[in-house]
């Protein structure tokens, strides 16, 4: 939790004092009690990164009032060892209840583990697979796996996670069988099934599994020939270290990502994150330049018939709503609701996931610019897409919102979404 700072709130008091506003109308400007943020200058009250955000925003501070907001330490996940896939075992169990476990073990471990009791089986000592059959596999999954994807729109993660993992083995192993050819083909598809499935795991809040599932798609990419992918596993742990609030960190690893050997796509997608990283320390120079090198590389790149898009496939103009984020980031509450709805506009309403991510977000940046009616009807028909895709990036914001709406509790909208609100802002999904 963010502690008392006696720092911030002298800075904080110089620099509004010096630009001329009262505490009156530094209230106003970033809609915080008058009181609350004499508490903060005093140093009674610990000022939150929103708050920072805010301050720091309308006082042209340029990110110098967020950098003194103390924050925990960073509890990023050791990053997974690189390792050959195929040296370990996956288990899985399934519960007529929907529970259920994944678990990776060597295969000493399985044997001590007693597990040769449980009902096996295995391919046999077949011969190679034919390139028909080959062709015939790599057909239907890429078919499968653009149902999940689309699947994952408007479920949440529990439902698919056993048939993709599944997916994923029948992938890797039918590899094995494979001619050159199609072994990398089976491979590559394979990788991207284990990306996917890393990013649904860090939508249940296990950021530990997300990681090492998306060192898990590096190591199918690699064997199949493609070193590409480690490159956006660099953007996918950025955006681990991005929900921890984690500026310096995000930007690092998107910096890395943007290699001039790695595809375009890659290195947009790393310059898109890497303006988050750089929103989130209060840089918005910086933050635009990303943004601007992100456009430049992601505007027609044509895509790989071949293989699934890496990323999202739900946003019409991704640097466009990573814009909007990042204003909210930057303290900008106004603009970014304003990019908001153009985007949300062009996203389809079945992309209930995209909608629901992107539309708290904008809810909370009319929260914070003091629109609370407005964002508390933006808010009510989101909810039910909360409760159906279960995500824990999503709760983030919706805590988030939670906490601007109850400065508001005289609002009788607020009161009336207050218990939903709070029940879905505190559920966890792993």
């Amino acid at each position: 939790m963010p502690q008392p700072s006696t720092e911030f709130g002298e800075e904080l008091r110089k620099r509004r004092l010096d630009a001329g506003l009262s505490l009156t109308a530094l209230s106003a400007a970033v809609h915080y009690s008058k009181a609350q943020l004499s508490k903060v200058e005093r140093g009674i009250k610990a000022p939150s990164r929103d708050l920072a955000r805010l301050c720091d925003a309308t006082l042209q501070a340029g990110g110098a009032l967020i950098a003194l907001v103390a924050t925990s330490a960073s509890s990023t996940p050791d990053e997974p060892e690189p390792g050959e896939f195929n040296e370990e075992e996956w288990t899985m169990q399934l519960s007529p209840d929907g529970s259920g476990w994944f678990q990776p073990l060597g295969r000493r471990q399985i044997v001590s583990a007693g597990a040769a009791s449980l009902m096996r089986w295995r391919t046999g000592d077949q011969g190679p697979v034919s390139p028909t059959t080959g062709a015939g596999m790599l057909e239907a999954s890429l078919s499968l796996f653009t149902h999940y994807r689309r699947l994952g729109q408007t479920v949440e993660p529990g439902f698919l996670l056993p048939g993709l993992i599944a997916q994923t083995h029948t992938l890797r192993e039918l590899s094995a069988h494979a001619d050159s050819r199609t072994r990398q083909k089976l491979l590559a598809l394979g990788s991207r099934f284990a990306e996917y499935i890393g990013w649904l795991v860090q939508e249940t809040g296990d950021e530990q599994a997300a990681l090492w599932w998306t060192q898990r798609a590096v190591d199918l990419a690699a064997a199949g020939g493609d070193q590409a992918l480690a490159g956006y596993a660099l953007v996918r742990r950025a955006l681990v270290t991005l929900y921890q609030d984690d500026a310096e960190e995000t930007v690092a690893l998107a910096q890395k990502a943007q290699s001039g050997t790695l595809p375009p796509r890659i290195r947009g997608l790393a310059a898109q994150r890497e303006a988050q990283g750089h929103a989130l320390a209060g840089d918005r120079d910086a933050c635009q330049r990303a943004l601007d090198q992100a456009r430049a590389l992601l505007t027609g790149q044509a895509d790989d018939a071949d293989a699934p898009v890496i990323g999202s496939m739900h946003l019409p103009d991704s640097v466009g709503m990573v814009t909007g984020w990042c204003l909210f980031d930057l303290g900008r509450p106004r603009e970014a609701a304003e990019e908001l709805n153009r985007q949300l506009a062009r996203v389809s309403p079945d992309a209930v996931r995209t909608q629901v991510r992107y539309g708290v977000r904008r809810a909370l940046s009319y929260a914070a610019d003091g629109e609370i009616d407005h964002a508390c009807m933006l808010t009510e028909p989101l909810l039910d897409g909360v409760t159906a895709v279960r995500s824990a990036t999503v709760t983030l914001d919706l805590r988030r919102l939670a906490r601007v709406m109850a400065r508001h509790s005289d609002h009788a909208p607020v009161r009336r979404l207050s218990p939903r609100l709070g029940t879905l802002s505190r559920f966890t999904t792993s």
